[in-house]
């Protein structure tokens, strides 16, 4: 429901609504200088008409002025398949660019985990806000999957120049040490990244929730702000460490930690 051409305040909205159908559950988001949105609860036909009367009533615009619309399930399931889908095509790519570039399909396996984690904790953060998943929301959390990806891939490659160059350091490290190495490296960079990122959409997040009350903003930003965060965690904590597992049980990673260990052994 829109109301048009009256004074912004979202209160107003929320008590009128309240007035006629207490059980509606409003969210109340302004647009622009000179309308508000209520999303409500599915409402009967008679219960819509006097919620609008109510709208118009209480901010002392035409009937006209305000109109209504349902949204169904069904709407809600096309969303929901095209992100599924849209969110599909992009860890395939992903998988198989890393896989290519990499030569290696454990480092695609652990920057997928790595992946899907960020995701799963980004939705989950909105589920326990009690925000809804919009498109604007959708778009965020596919544009912040790029983003720990290519923060996963810096990583990875300072990972495979520890572990591929034929130095006496290589040859003195496990292959876990190369690993921590390279993270240590590559995490000054990681989080001034994170931090130059996170500021901005932090100050698109703080504008459009108590400047502009810009529904649209807020769901993209806290997706984009959030994801960053995260991303960058993920990369460090999650991926990092999924590919030391996966590789550890290689036989030339087995033989070369056992022979540094032994090496060790000896010189103590």
């Amino acid at each position: 429901m829109t109301a048009g051409e009256g004074g912004i305040d979202q209160s107003v909205a929320t008590d009128a609504v309240l007035s006629v159908a207490p059980e509606a559950g409003p969210r109340v988001a302004v647009l622009g200088d000179s309308a508000v949105r209520v999303q409500t609860e599915q409402l009967t036909d008679d219960v819509s008409a006097q919620v609008s009367g109510a709208l118009a009533e209480a901010y002392d615009v035409p009937r006209d002025s305000v109109s209504s619309s349902f949204i169904g399930a069904s709407w809600g399931q096309d969303i929901t398949l095209s992100a599924l889908r849209g969110l599909g095509i992009f860890l395939v790519v992903a998988t198989v660019f890393m896989a290519i570039y990499f030569r290696t399909w454990k480092m695609s396996i652990a920057a997928m985990a790595s992946l899907v984690h960020d995701l799963i904790l980004t939705v989950g953060v909105y589920g326990v806000l009690g925000f809804e998943i919009t498109p604007a929301a959708v778009i965020g959390f596919l544009t912040i999957l790029g983003y720990s990806l290519y923060d996963t891939v810096v990583v990875f490659d300072k990972i495979r120049e520890n572990t591929t160059e034929d130095d006496g350091d290589q040859r003195n490290r496990t292959f876990a040490e190369s690993v921590n190495l390279a993270v240590n490296q590559t995490l000054v960079r990681s989080i001034n990244t994170a931090v130059v990122g996170a500021l901005p959409v932090a100050a698109i997040l703080v504008v459009g929730a108590f400047v502009l009350g810009a529904e649209t903003l807020i769901d993209i930003a806290l997706s984009l702000f959030v994801g960053t965060l995260v991303g960058t965690y993920s990369t460090i904590f999650i991926a990092a460490p999924t590919y030391t597992l996966l590789r550890e049980k290689d036989e030339d990673v087995v033989k070369q930690t056992a022979r540094i260990l032994e090496s060790r052994a000896a010189a103590a």
